[in-house]
């Protein structure tokens, strides 16, 4: 039984995650960002065990929001031995961008790279006093390759895989293992305005929940650092 915290929104791949773990027996720490959303849904904190589910609000951008998180957390459950970053944000910013965009960037960079940097920062302790603590991150195939024009997007995802590759180096022989999950498009609401390719050949945010679970199953011998998922014919990184 693991430990975890799971940054994400109310609904999409972070929920669909806590809901796998939390029936698998598991203890879920869920940051988000609007507590209310969960209300009468199945990760209701008030129809669910306490000592197993704990609903947190959690703003990226917001100073101080991951070290409380963590301090509510670890008073519940004692300790941390593992966090899932899903927490995104998307943005069609182009390489030549309007000057009103430029705030666009920065909530780009401020989500998808210093928010889990934060994070697991913060976390960081917890981590290192467990031999097989892992780290899971919702990276995207946009931190692999550069597709179109979404330059702000995919600079941020860019720079999330390199954290991810510092955060294994840093944690190798504390035992923590790190994953990078890239998928393509997922269905989930950040791909509401994708209307060229059909949801239902995207992929699901189950089946990520269900790669997260294999994950947390595996020794440290045998922890995969990435992980790239197809929905659609992609050129071989």
């Amino acid at each position: 039984m693991r430990k975890i915290l799971i940054s994400g929104s109310s609904r999409g791949i972070g929920k669909a995650i806590a809901l796998k773990l939390l029936k698998e027996g598991h203890c879920i720490s869920l940051g988000v960002r609007k507590k209310e959303d969960l209300i009468n849904t199945s990760l209701d904190p008030m129809l669910n065990n306490p000592n197993k589910l704990i609903i947190n609000t959690y703003d990226a951008t917001k100073k101080n929001s991951s070290k409380e998180w963590i301090e509510r957390t670890v008073k519940t459950f004692k300790n941390i031995d593992t966090i899932i970053h899903c927490a995104g944000i998307f943005r069609r910013t182009s390489l030549i961008f309007n000057d009103n965009e430029i705030e666009d960037i920065e909530n780009l960079w401020k989500v998808n790279v210093i928010g889990p940097w934060i994070l697991t920062k913060d976390a960081w302790k917890y981590l290192s006093n467990n031999n097989s603590a892992r780290i899971i991150v919702l990276v995207s195939m946009s931190g692999k390759r550069s597709k179109g024009n979404l330059a702000g997007y995919s600079m941020s995802k860019f720079a999330l895989m390199s954290l991810c590759q510092t955060m294994r180096n840093e944690g190798w022989e504390k035992g923590i293992r790190v994953t990078a999950i890239c998928p393509g498009w997922v269905n989930t609401d950040m791909a509401r305005e994708i209307n060229h390719f059909p949801k239902k050949d995207m992929t699901q945010a189950n089946d990520i929940a269900n790669i997260c679970s294999n994950l947390l199953d595996l020794p440290n011998s045998a922890v995969p650092f990435e992980i790239a998922i197809n929905c659609q014919l992609e050129k071989i990184i």
